[in-house]
């Protein structure tokens, strides 16, 4: 299922795809609603009323880029939807619609001196699809359209998961599963539009079912890399499923984070910490919400994060799903 999710194409405001998929997955198994905005909100009968409302959460939408501009010459000029270091961009190939690109820049003999020594700005770059004027591109593109990493899904190494659009489908495909099993008590589990662009499909779905606690299921930054140590390798792939303290816009709830760290040492769980305060997801939106929720965000360790070759590990999933099955029944007393 993870490979499906990966390879559908489904950036932020264009979730469609996505949505259709997981709803497909989950419409036998649980009461669903999609918002206005586009997100999927879903309950889940337990066996029990809890004192508490829980959600769990993970976001449908990926980084991606939207086209801009088609130059007379019919190269398409583009934006990025997110956050992509435009380093990681040149010279992939994408897909608008049916159509394959090559995100291109100048040639390296006729760069300045100084365009040699920097990183092109995104506004350097064009996709060329082959056409031969604006009037070609057109039969195919248009300002508006959607273009999408062309990336291939593959395992390697030792156990290692290389694709585009890890953040977050992982977090997607372990919502689906836990809806499709029996939960002792009621749960509300919600896939997020929009987060890679302010974290807005987060801000109505809480608003709309005001939890008490949320889980975020997500990705995280990892740079376990060759000559990166100590603290500023972030988190480390087979080190288990990261659960941070603190990041760019949250503080975590300090009970829901202990509990956490308990839970694995005592289910000899792997499990580690965040070494940096860094980025964002969507338990930024969900805190302030409404009444408010305390949240706690449970992150898959990803290399590459935000290009169409992001990484992970298979075991670090393995261990996520202990860690769920283990913590949940913890927390609707």
């Amino acid at each position: 299922m993870l490979k499906e999710l990966c390879l559908i194409n489904s950036t932020s405001g264009d979730e469609g795809a996505v949505r259709d998929f997981i709803i497909n997955k989950i419409k036998n198994f649980c009461e669903y609603d999609i918002d206005n905005l586009g997100s999927i909100i879903a309950f889940k009968k337990g066996n029990k009323k809890p004192s508490k409302k829980v959600m769990l959460c993970a976001h449908m939408d990926e980084v991606g880029f939207i086209i801009t501009d088609i130059t007379d010459d019919g190269y398409l000029k583009f934006s990025a939807v997110g956050g992509i270091d435009s380093k990681v961009i040149a010279g992939r190939v994408v897909k608008i619609n049916n159509t394959l690109g090559v995100i291109g820049l100048k040639p390296i003999h006729l760069l300045s001196n100084n365009e040699a020594e920097k990183a092109p700005d995104s506004s350097e770059l064009y996709i060329d699809i082959g056409a031969k004027n604006k009037e070609d591109a057109l039969q195919s593109v248009h300002p508006g359209d959607y273009a999408y990493f062309e990336s291939d899904y593959y395992e390697f190494g030792d156990g290692y998961i290389k694709s585009k659009a890890l953040d977050d489908r992982i977090g997607c495909m372990l919502l689906i599963e836990l809806i499709k099993n029996e939960v002792e008590y009621d749960t509300y589990f919600c896939f997020n539009v929009q987060e890679e662009v302010g974290l807005r499909g987060a801000l109505c779905t809480s608003f709309t079912v005001q939890p008490d606690i949320s889980v975020v299921l997500e990705t995280t930054t990892a740079a376990d890399l060759c000559g990166v140590t100590g603290g500023d390798r972030v988190c480390v792939l087979g080190d288990g499923p990261v659960v941070s303290f603190m990041d760019g816009r949250t503080i975590y709830d300090k009970e829901l984070y202990n509990l956490a760290m308990t839970i694995a040492k005592d289910n000899n769980i792997k499990i580690q910490t965040k070494t940096a305060i860094a980025g964002g997801n969507d338990a930024g939106a969900i805190q302030t919400s409404g009444k408010g929720s305390k949240v706690m965000a449970v992150s898959l360790p990803c290399r590459y994060i935000h290009s169409g070759s992001s990484v992970v590990k298979s075991s670090d999933i393995t261990e996520t799903r202990k860690l769920l099955k283990a913590i949940l029944p913890k927390l609707y007393d």
